[in-house]
């Protein structure tokens, strides 16, 4: 098996055919499979993974553990290669997907992440709104760092975890997807893959951006509102917390940081409000998240064991 493709779901049923669909079409002549990892779900998810049983490089797995990091490491338990390529449930690779991924992991060995380059499916009839920045577009899955191959140096450029591939080298290396972070159920706490980034260039090994392992990602109709956009942005602060906590940088320290990105932020919310509405709304998202960094924090200090 030269690379295994793994989906994470949970009640997801209606985009997941889609899918599981993209993968078993790939333009890859290599073996390769395909593994559902149901976490959880109470939808058609099983039956609609069973639908296409037919093909034997598709397999089923149940997980009911919730939790995103719990699910990817129970996939790639179960997978047979070293190459493990993440698709979420709600995107469509590009036929070319594995092949592109593929080759990246052959030419370098000291490649341990790669991701590529993600666009947005919107809903039928309905059009981006005019409030959303490019950048809260990155909530959305929207990642794009252009038409040339980059390796990564920062960790807030990480790829998208919906486009997603990992050496099985370094994930055993670091012991797996750290459960503490990443989504459980309909909670949107994330920056796991930030932080595997951050583990693996301390490492010593190389992160990349393939823009040809292109992903189409839809974009669900409940979030094309601000109420989603701040609520999203509420989660990004208590998982930057949670990061800080488990890279040991936790305390006192982080009212300081907190307080200071929440003034920043609401500085630049009133400078843009009047010539652009979108960047002000930016920074309210963000400013927003910091409340919920600075909830995290003194709920962190207060039941510290």
């Amino acid at each position: 098996m030269q690379i295994s493709a793994i989906i994470c779901t949970h009640n997801r049923d209606n985009y997941l055919g889609a899918a599981i669909d993209s993968l078993l079409g790939q333009d890859f002549p290599g073996e390769f499979e395909v593994i559902v990892v149901d976490n959880g779900s109470s939808d058609r998810t099983r039956e609609v993974t069973e639908e296409r049983a037919n093909d034997p490089r598709l397999k089923y797995i149940f997980e009911p553990v919730l939790g995103l990091s719990v699910a990817r490491n129970t996939g790639a338990k179960t997978a047979k290669s070293e190459i493990i390529a993440y698709l979420d449930d709600d995107a469509v690779a590009s036929p070319s997907w594995l092949q592109v991924l593929y080759d990246a992991y052959q030419n370098n060995q000291q490649l341990a992440i790669a991701g590529g380059k993600v666009t947005l499916l919107w809903p039928p009839n309905i059009e981006p709104p005019k409030w959303l920045s490019p950048g809260l577009a990155g909530n959305l899955g929207a990642y794009d760092l252009g038409d040339s191959v980059v390796y990564i140096d920062q960790p807030g450029l990480t790829p998208r975890g919906l486009n997603y591939s990992i050496r099985r080298q370094f994930l055993t290396e670091i012991g797996g997807f750290d459960p503490q972070l990443g989504r459980v159920g309909k909670n949107l706490l994330s920056n796991e893959e930030l932080q595997m980034t951050e583990l693996a260039l301390k490492k010593g090994w190389q992160v990349a951006y393939l823009p040809a392992a292109l992903v189409a990602h839809n974009v669900a109709p409940e979030r094309i509102n601000r109420s989603w956009f701040l609520n999203r942005g509420w989660w990004q602060g208590i998982s930057e917390c949670y990061r800080e906590q488990l890279a040991g940088n936790a305390g006192v320290a982080q009212f300081g940081r907190g307080g200071e990105r929440f003034v920043r932020g609401l500085y630049k919310a009133v400078q843009y409000s009047v010539n652009d509405p979108a960047q002000s709304f930016d920074n309210l998202v963000y400013t927003y998240g910091q409340i919920g960094y600075l909830n995290a924090v003194i709920q962190g200090i207060l039941f510290k064991k």
